[in-house]
């Protein structure tokens, strides 16, 4: 009935998958019928606390008992807090955050903050490089910024403002970088196009071309942020520093926020009109990015998550010795792509959920993992179970 119901009331942009689910504790989830499975894609590295967590709540319910809204025509102190601990996290004592309502369009805020930084050092100055197999999101701006070009098909002719160059060759993001460029936009792990880690080499020549091209580094932490690689953000695993990051998924557990966070010249660049958003700062989910944060820190989740991961990668590594059909993994933190040696898997992904494990593919060969930082030892075991089953289902079918 939920199905039929979403068919005929739902646009169809989405491909739902058959478990309704109403309700969710820590890394499970129940749906209509009762029936339990383990969530290992976290709402696709969204609830990196969890489902439900009682934190969270607690500061969504108080806020919203209090103040839930204002516009962004005066200041609330949820999103003062906020934008404190940004820059705590960040460690960037002159940060300034402009407050979003998703990863897209905190990515299209940041792809205008570096045009108009660009433009205030020659008109011209408006060019975007981009690696492919990236994804920033599915605005017109943002969809042009993704590297991956079956998802512009269907929507061209685009803009022209974006040069998409190998994720793997430094020296064509070095050449690619050229007077005109305001900015390099990377992950350093991309997650929709296949959890690939990028080489240090290509993030070392994008702030390179960008500090010799007088352009900003923008690093995309919409999915690798908030603890999910084992530090706050992603950057802070590499030896490069961004200019610009912009955040979303994870910052709130579940609500809708969005933030760009900038340093240096680049936290000046916007004036009184450059741009806006009605819901932006909103205090409720303000609040809730605040619990988040501090529950991360109180719960000594960043340390917590490369716990998990080695122990989540060791049990890759076993199946890989074992199973033929796992060829190894990739990722880093508690973003993982397990590697299959057959283009199978979509067949994976639909068995582990019969088995009781939500996953996704990302690809033919790809299955991700995003489990929350919370997840325990028990959990993953109980998961590796269910995945060694999927495996199994699917290699005798």
């Amino acid at each position: 009935m939920a199905h039929q119901r979403d068919d005929a009331r739902v646009m169809g942009t989405y491909a739902r998958r058959r478990p309704v689910f109403v309700r969710g504790q820590g890394t499970v989830l129940f749906d209509a019928d009762g029936e339990a499975r383990l969530d290992f894609l976290g709402g696709l590295a969204v609830n990196a606390l969890g489902h439900s967590h009682p934190e969270v709540a607690k500061a969504v319910c108080d806020q919203a008992a209090t103040l839930q809204h204002t516009s962004n025509l005066f200041l609330t102190e949820p999103m003062l807090d906020l934008a404190d601990r940004l820059a705590e996290v960040t460690g960037w004592d002159d940060a300034k955050v402009f407050f979003a309502n998703c990863g897209a369009t905190a990515n299209e805020a940041a792809i205008k903050l570096a045009r108009r930084h660009g433009k205030s050092i020659a008109a011209d100055k408006v060019r975007i490089v981009t690696l492919d197999r990236s994804f920033h999101g599915r605005t017109m701006a943002t969809l042009e910024a993704t590297g991956q070009t079956e998802k512009h098909a269907p929507f061209e002719p685009l803009m022209g403002y974006v040069d998409t160059v190998a994720h793997d060759d430094p020296d064509a993001v070095t050449a690619a970088v050229t007077d005109q460029h305001c900015a390099v936009l990377l992950e350093v792990v991309q997650g929709e196009g296949g959890v690939r880690p990028i080489e240090p080499g290509v993030l070392a020549a994008a702030r390179a071309a960008c500090d010799a091209r007088d352009a900003l580094l923008i690093v995309d932490e919409v999915q690798t942020g908030m603890g999910r690689l084992g530090e706050w953000f992603g950057f802070q695993t590499t030896e490069v520093v961004p200019d610009v990051i912009t955040l979303a998924k994870a910052l709130a557990n579940g609500l809708p926020i969005g933030a760009v966070v900038a340093h240096g010249p680049a936290a000046d660049v916007f004036g009184p009109g450059d741009h806006a958003t009605t819901f932006g700062g909103n205090p409720v989910t303000a609040a809730a990015a605040v619990a988040v944060i501090d529950t991360i820190r109180s719960q000594r989740l960043l340390d917590a998550a490369k716990v998990r991961s080695q122990r989540l990668t060791s049990a890759f590594d076993e199946l890989a010795r074992r199973h033929d059909l796992v060829g190894g993994w990739r990722g880093r933190g508690l973003l993982l792509g397990l590697e299959l040696t057959q283009p199978c898997a979509p067949q994976v992904e639909r068995a582990a959920e019969d088995n009781g494990l939500i996953v996704n593919a990302v690809g033919d060969d790809l299955v991700r993992f995003a489990p929350p930082l919370t997840v325990s030892n028990a959990e993953i075991a109980t998961a590796i179970t269910a995945l060694t089953t999927a495996l199994d289902e699917v290699a005798a079918a």
